[in-house]
């Protein structure tokens, strides 16, 4: 493994930071869209542009964006995750760039899942 230098740990801190901040107050939002092998291969990418497009188009500074592998549920991918600050989180599978819009402006925007494109709503953390 390679050594690691202060620029390498800079942009740990950062990532670390952004990944923090849901928690501490000043993000009030945090979707994650699953880009596994197998999220990828059905589409993942594509649903990352879309939202990152909405968001920007929304003007709004206090969402997160991130990513992570995969979530488990491979045919249900592309997948998603939103977590609104103080409540549940909710996956979302099956996506399409439509799909993935519209569960920016009803859930992350208003705060109503999306039911019916709602694959599990909590996190395998909580009781």
């Amino acid at each position: 493994m390679p050594k690691l230098n202060i620029k390498d740990l800079e942009e740990i801190r950062k990532k670390v930071r952004k990944a923090t901040l849901l928690r501490e107050g000043v993000s009030t939002a945090k979707i994650t869209v699953h880009m596994g092998t197998c999220g990828i291969a059905a589409g993942a990418r594509a649903i990352m542009n879309a939202i990152i497009k909405v968001v920007e188009e929304s003007g709004r500074d206090d969402i997160i964006l991130t990513t992570s592998g995969c979530a488990g549920f491979c045919s249900r991918e592309p997948m998603a995750t939103v977590e609104l600050k103080g409540e549940t989180p909710v996956k979302y599978g099956d996506l399409t760039e439509d799909k993935i819009k519209k569960i920016f402006s009803e859930h992350v925007l208003k705060g109503k899942i999306v039911e019916e494109y709602a694959l599990a709503i909590g996190s395998e953390r909580e009781p």
